[in-house]
């Protein structure tokens, strides 16, 4: 059962980046702002829904692999994103949202 939450969440996290990824430069700097907190959101998400760090790698790995994706363009010129600093600053901060949601500690459980 928890591969079946690690692989959703990695679907979630490509999903996060490609919706942050229009929306980070199409509402400047409101859109940069919920674009990072989504990004966020589905890092903690992870975490707690798993209640291991594995959980905020899945979507991390699913978010990165998918911005890389989305960076590389294709031959004829288009790509998602144009360079600038709002693509810079989400990229960075997501990685960052990353490593914060990964030494997060964990919520200790009582016992039954």
């Amino acid at each position: 059962m928890r591969i079946v939450w690690y692989v959703v969440l990695v679907v979630l996290g490509a999903l996060v980046a490609v919706a942050g990824s229009f929306v980070q430069n199409a509402w400047f700097p409101g859109g940069l702002i919920l674009a990072l907190l989504a990004t966020a959101a589905v890092f903690y998400g992870g975490l707690r829904a798993t209640d291991t760090q594995l959980g905020v790698v899945a979507p991390g790995a699913g978010w990165l692999v998918t911005i890389v994706l989305l960076s590389l363009g294709r031959p004829e010129g288009d790509g998602v994103f144009g360079g600038g600093v709002a693509e810079m600053i989400f990229l960075l901060g997501g990685m960052a949202m990353a490593v914060i949601c990964a030494t997060m500690s964990r919520l200790v459980r009582p016992a039954p």
